[in-house]
């Protein structure tokens, strides 16, 4: 088992959406986040507290999907140490250059084959006039529009096989399992997984049409419950697709909300975001099939579409084929 904490956070995410343009308004004017460059069919938007230059990037591409989702490093040493360990696995690419506000780059896949940058220079915000807080403990000033989004809060993952991923980062990336639904023929079915004191960074969902390397969402965090009951009246306003929500997840006991972007990938908002785990001997919590066929903590019943959609789709990885 890796040694826990080498892995300072999860940092940033590429996502790739076959309408930039239209998927950057989302961006913009629904999460509320800022635009800080531009690179050919790459741009790079800022969530107002988030220290780091950039918290996600929108890729131009021919579908929807998650193109890279990057770690940072403790520190240079932990970023060697990990770097090594993953070498191990037979998952390494090599080394590549960071984006812009990061420095170089080390490129490895999970076994299902989504593909992870782990880095550890980064060039922090640098605030203009327009976004210079009243207070010098908050990365850039609160936004005046869209949810506004605080932070990028996780990523979930859809996978054929959750337990093999789980496993990959908590014995290659240190990462710890906070809780994981159990099925009747003992497989895991979805894994959440940390790298810090929050409740989840990375989960897994087994993709239940047995297909590799797709997401199931990104999640924002929202700074209240209030926030998230406003984006359903924006999204409204805006025309954003809301599939489901607001509801109370049982697992993590998160209240969400679930919208599309116009690419097609699924956004999450949440609040209060993951719960801290402060507890260094945590106890694993593990729901049955029985338990999780119960549905959400309260709210409207689970609608199929989220045990279905993912992106790329199906449709897609067959026209790439």
């Amino acid at each position: 088992m890796a040694p826990r904490h080498e892995i300072a956070h999860l940092a940033h995410v590429q996502l790739l959406t076959p309408k930039l343009e239209e998927s950057v308004r989302f961006c913009t004017d629904f999460l509320g986040l800022r635009v800080v460059g531009s690179e050919g069919d790459r741009v790079y938007l800022h969530a107002w507290d988030d220290y780091q230059h950039h918290t996600l990037t929108l890729r131009a591409h021919r579908h929807a999907g998650i193109a890279r989702t990057h770690l940072r490093a403790a520190s240079p040493e932990a970023l060697r140490g990990r770097v090594d360990a993953i070498e191990t696995t037979g998952y390494g690419i090599g080394w590549a250059d960071g984006e812009p506000g990061f420095g170089p780059t080390y490129l490895f896949t999970d076994p299902d084959g989504h593909e992870f940058g782990l880095y550890y220079e980064a060039e922090w915000f640098q605030c203009t006039e327009e976004t210079r807080p009243a207070l010098k403990n908050q990365a850039a000033a609160y936004p005046s529009g869209g949810v506004p989004a605080r932070r990028l809060d996780h990523v979930n993952f859809l996978g054929r096989t959750p337990g093999d991923n789980r496993d990959f980062l908590v014995d290659v990336l240190g990462a710890l399992t906070t809780e994981q639904i159990m099925l009747d023929d003992g497989s895991v079915a979805a894994a959440w997984t940390t790298f810090t004191n929050k409740s989840y960074d990375l989960v897994y969902t087994r993709d239940n049409l047995g297909l590799s390397g797709r997401l199931h969402h990104i999640a924002f965090a929202a700074d209240s419950r209030a926030d998230i009951l406003r984006a359903c009246d924006v999204a409204l306003d805006q025309g954003v697709f809301i599939e489901t929500g607001p509801h109370k997840h049982a697992i993590q006991q998160t209240f969400f909300l679930y919208v599309y972007e116009p690419g097609g990938n699924r956004i999450e908002l949440c609040n209060p975001g993951a719960r801290l785990i402060l507890a260094p001997d945590w106890h694993r919590v593990d729901w049955t099939e029985a338990e999780r066929a119960k549905g959400q903590a309260w709210g409207l019943k689970t609608i199929e579409s989220f045990h279905t959609h993912g992106t790329p789709t199906a449709d897609d990885l067959t026209r790439e084929t």
